[in-house]
């Protein structure tokens, strides 16, 4: 598998890859380039998938009375670098050299507010339903991409929304297999 045909394009915008912009992002801290990648677990109502819900929540769009669970999140000012969906299709919200909105109260390694210095990615899932054999190809080709392009991100800079605020998050839970994402990620990077 090889993630030579996407690239990060000006901006911080992947190739290949529906933009979907989000207003919720910012610059990123002077001098703070990407070193660390977020794994996240999103599905909008909790357990459904597809739809327009996680784009119309990234974008500030999501109706209160079109479901009971969105009554308490419909305020929330949140975005993610990429949403890869069941299928596969990549959906990016914000430019890798931005700040999205994603990880919130964190720490990793000591360091604090992991958004200054990490990309969010989001996939449409649930912690107890496995995540599809579509999103971890896909996503092993995005995490090739980015450490091609942003050399600051180390092999072991992965980690899961749950272990940068532990008790506060959970994602992506125990349905995500980290042994088939790294197997997926030691064939994109042998020699």
């Amino acid at each position: 598998m090889s993630g030579d045909d996407l690239q990060v394009l000006a901006g911080g915008w992947l190739s290949d890859t529906h933009h979907c912009p989000s207003p919720n992002q910012d610059p990123r801290p002077p001098g703070c380039e990407p070193q660390l990648i977020v794994i996240h677990g999103i599905s909008l109502p909790p357990g459904h998938f597809g739809g327009g819900w996680i784009d119309a929540l990234f974008r500030n769009r999501l109706d209160p009375t079109a479901h009971p669970y969105f009554r308490a999140i419909h305020d929330l000012r949140v975005s993610a670098h990429l949403l890869i969906r069941r299928g596969g299709k990549r959906v990016q919200y914000v430019g890798f050299c931005r700040r999205a909105w994603h990880a919130g109260r964190s720490s990793y390694r000591g360091r604090e507010r992991c958004n200054d210095f990490s990309i969010g990615i989001e996939l449409e899932g649930t912690d107890h339903i496995p995540y599809t054999g579509a999103q971890y190809r896909v996503l092993a080709r995005v995490i090739e991409t980015l450490r091609r392009h942003y050399p600051g991100i180390d092999d072991d800079a992965l980690v899961g929304h749950a272990d940068v605020a532990p008790g506060r998050k959970t994602d992506p839970g125990p349905a995500f297999d980290w042994r088939r994402l790294r197997a997926l990620l030691d064939t994109t990077t042998a020699p």
